[in-house]
């Protein structure tokens, strides 16, 4: 965690000491996002040609929001729509946008976690800093009938139908403050306008507050070159890496699957991965997430692995979600 991490999740006084010192700038931010929520909402957003899906976030950092797309792109397949993804798609670099995702695009060009859901769905992927121009080009290559957006809550010059809101359940909020002294992107107070709120595992609120949350659950290790999955007992020890917002909540799912690590490395989030990353691990098995993995296939070694997750969601959760989406799109002719 770096030393602005602790200041943010209450880790370090001296670094959350430190960060009040950008109390002013943190006001600024407040006051520019405003405005620009105002301006966009109220007179530039587009209308859709078909319900759009955002799922996002206030806060920064890994939240679990592509695990769930990913699970609402099945969810939504399997009652026969076609679906699309548009994402920011960081992490890539890419001469030209908006850039559509296929399964020759390498992550390094449209981001990790657009090339992780593109793979797992087979949904048509769009990337690019507009979201607008996106849509477009999704919709000028596909039958679309709901356009989901990977993040872009903020991202208000694009209009949506419905939003869903995840939060971190062990981090939260932080300490509440906006950028920079805290890792809020809007205070929680916007949270009331969004449609779902749902916690990334069982936050450790009182028994008044009802929530809803759904689980990520760790599927069978799979062999980045040969993709064949192994029973955690027979995992070997590995080393473990990733690149994600939030290391800890790889490292404590590696203990509660009982998964034996040599040594714990974590890189900033959406890291470019080269094989000199690896140089110190010599020939000894390496474990990493899904998302690193689409990174390192390339060049990854026999004995590499990833843990793949899946979402475990609630029965009722489900329904009031899909009861929600589906409702819109009959507002569109769906």
């Amino acid at each position: 965690m770096s030393f602005i991490e602790k200041g943010w999740y209450k880790q370090s006084r001296i670094a959350s000491t430190v960060l009040l010192l950008l109390s002013p700038l943190s006001l600024l931010f407040y006051a520019v996002s405003t405005c620009r929520r105002f301006y966009y909402t109220k007179w530039v957003q587009p209308k859709n040609a078909q319900p759009l899906i955002v799922v996002g976030n206030i806060s920064v950092g890994g939240n679990g929001k592509t695990p769930f797309v990913i699970w609402l792109c099945h969810e939504l397949k399997q009652q026969g729509f076609n679906v699309g993804v548009i994402s920011r798609g960081y992490g890539g670099e890419c001469d030209n946008y908006p850039l559509s995702v296929t399964a020759e695009t390498p992550a390094s060009l449209c981001g990790d976690e657009p090339k992780l859901i593109s793979q797992i769905t087979q949904c048509p992927v769009v990337v690019g800093p507009n979201r607008n121009a996106n849509i477009q080009m999704l919709n000028q290559a596909h039958n679309i009938d709901y356009i989901i957006s990977d993040d872009g809550m903020q991202h208000y010059a694009m209009a949506r139908d419905v939003e869903v809101a995840i939060v971190d359940a062990k981090r939260m909020f932080g300490n509440r403050w906006l950028l920079p002294v805290g890792p809020l992107r809007e205070l929680v107070s916007r949270l009331k306008s969004t449609d779902f709120v749902i916690y990334n595992g069982q936050p450790d609120l009182s028994p008044s507050h009802d929530v809803d949350s759904y689980q990520l659950i760790a599927q069978q290790p799979i062999n980045i070159q040969s993709n064949q999955a192994t029973d955690f007992a027979a995992m070997p020890h590995a080393h473990a890496i990733c690149g994600i917002g939030n290391p800890q909540r790889f490292s404590n799912t590696l203990k509660q699957n009982r998964i034996n690590t040599l040594s714990f490395t974590a890189f900033s989030d959406h890291h470019h991965y080269t094989l000199a990353d690896f140089d110190k691990f010599g020939d000894e098995p390496v474990i990493m997430t899904e998302k690193d993995a689409v990174k390192c296939a390339a060049f990854a070694k026999p004995n590499w692995w990833y843990l793949p997750v899946a979402v475990e969601m609630p029965e009722d959760l489900k329904n009031r979600i899909l009861k929600k989406v589906i409702n819109v799109g009959k507002e569109y002719g769906l």
